[in-house]
């Protein structure tokens, strides 16, 4: 293993999180606040470390296998989180440095779980309202892929880091180099979430929400600067822009790329695309047809709430408009369901990923037909291309530790004496990187009242869910330490 690629590229890392907190700590002083010392002390902090941690492997052999990659990637979210945690402690913020690492984690996760309640919320300093939400901005598309599009030197072994933290069993690559696609990827992103500081801002917004909020939605994270979320603005334009933006964040990037050069077809022709809409208009149409019939809803607001909230929930952002937990049985039943769904392949959005669950009906499907006709050789077809039997094989053993984890986690949560509604809601919500969940931490609640026990292992489970399991669980594999 070369140790030495591993200290400079954290070294490295390190660093990038230092600038990010230079950043926050002038948004402080503009707002005369006096976070920004603390923001400046832990700048220094991390430019010290990583300073030393790159300078003491400046020589060191500039190769990059896949042991390191994973290294590299499972350990730069835990090290930004570990820093990242202390605006929060010195601010008072947050004065317990476990709720400060779990909003954290929940900020670089994308997840938006919050030990914060509507009125902490509210009373928050701009230079941390600023802090949470350019976490979860960073988190969106990757701290491994902004820095593989500012980092040079990343380009070596670039592929091994891209592969582990990028979602979904596929990794697009917009052109032949890792760089060059780390860039197109990061370009997308900060022109739509420019594109959105604008509309909400003409939607009535202040320009500082407006870019909090813009930050949030293309990283489908969900932290919101007003403790009622944006059921706080009120306002059917500012809905319709945010759930305009969480569709596209949730999309895969690559078909954004494609819009932008005006390749329409390769957009309609995407198997993923047409069951990620599919799924937003069933589930959407589901809901709307109970509120108006069940809850007696006016019709174009139910349109509006359950578009809201399906968005919301299958993008995995945890925006919300109404507390969802309030409606009828079947309603609360189809919000879980949509919090395993998840967004596409390529995009911010975490879960499972409409590709897999597509993929695994195709199996499905095909495994009935080959009952009928064994000796038939009946390829699994995705885009007009063959899957082969390793990537079915792949999601598969995915999905299966996807809801093995989701069961024992609900056990251990449970453990604490929680009911089942809650300790499932919570372990759903964060392995999923959704934000709320169902029982006692849905929209109108928060992670606050868990004890610390329960917090560190959400957060390892947001950790796990955003990195895809795998990138994880290997690092706990003897297998992995010996090769």
């Amino acid at each position: 293993m070369n140790k030495g690629i591993i200290f400079f590229i954290l070294g490295r890392l390190l660093i990038v999180e230092g600038v990010f907190l230079l950043i926050s700590a002038a948004v402080s002083a503009i707002y005369g606040e006096q976070d920004y010392i603390y923001f400046l002390e832990i700048a220094l902090i991390n430019f010290i470390i990583g300073g030393l941690s790159w300078f003491s492997a400046r020589n060191t052999e500039r190769k990059l296998g896949k042991k390191e990659g994973y290294i590299v990637v499972g350990f730069v979210w835990i090290i930004f989180s570990l820093f990242g945690a202390l605006p929060f402690v010195l601010s008072g913020a947050i004065p317990s440095y476990t709720d400060a690492f779990f909003e954290t984690m929940s900020g670089f996760t994308t997840t938006g779980s919050s030990i914060l309640n509507g009125i902490q919320i509210d009373n928050l300093h701009y230079g941390i309202h600023f802090w949470r939400s350019i976490t979860q901005w960073i988190g969106g598309m990757g701290i491994i892929v902004m820095a593989l599009a500012i980092f040079p030197l990343l380009g070596i072994g670039g592929q091994q880091l891209f592969v582990a933290e990028v979602p979904g069993p596929t990794k697009d690559k917009l052109h032949p180099t890792i760089k060059q696609t780390a860039k197109s990827l990061w370009g997308i992103y900060i022109l739509f979430t420019a594109i959105e500081v604008i509309l909400l801002y003409l939607g009535g917004m202040s320009f500082f929400d407006a870019v909090c909020h813009s930050f949030t939605t293309m990283a489908t994270g969900g932290y919101s600067t007003k403790g009622d979320s944006i059921a706080y603005y009120d306002s059917s334009y500012i809905q319709y822009v945010i759930i305009i933006f969480m569709f596209l964040a949730g999309l895969n990037f690559t078909l954004s790329f494609y819009a932008l050069k005006f390749k329409w077809k390769k957009i309609i022709q995407n198997e993923e695309f047409k069951f990620y809409v599919f799924f937003i208009l069933i589930f959407s149409g589901l809901i709307t047809i109970f509120l108006v019939f069940l809850h007696d809803k006016e019709v174009f607001k139910s349109i509006r709430d359950s578009l809201f909230q399906v968005v919301s929930l299958m993008t995995t952002t945890g925006f919300a408009t109404v507390d969802y937990t309030m409606w009828k049985g079947f309603i609360v039943v189809l919000a879980f369901i949509l919090m395993f769904i998840g967004g596409s392949a390529g995009s911010t959005a975490g879960g499972i990923k409409v590709v897999r669950i597509l993929l695994v009906i195709k199996n499905i499907y095909l495994e009935l037909r080959r009952t009928i006709h064994p000796n038939a050789v009946i390829p699994i077809r995705y885009n007009k291309h063959s899957v082969n039997q390793k990537t079915i094989n792949n999601i598969m053993a995915f999905i299966t530790i996807y809801v093995l984890t989701f069961v024992l986690g609900t056990v251990v949560i449970s453990a604490f004496g929680y009911d089942l509604d809650t300790a499932m809601g919570a372990v759903a919500a964060t392995l999923g990187n959704i934000g709320p969940g169902i029982g006692d931490v849905g929209p109108a609640s928060n992670f606050g009242f868990f004890p610390d026990t329960a917090k560190w292992f959400l957060s390892f489970l947001m950790l796990l869910g955003r990195l895809e399991l795998f990138t994880i669980l290997v690092l706990f594999s003897k297998s992995f330490w010996k090769a």
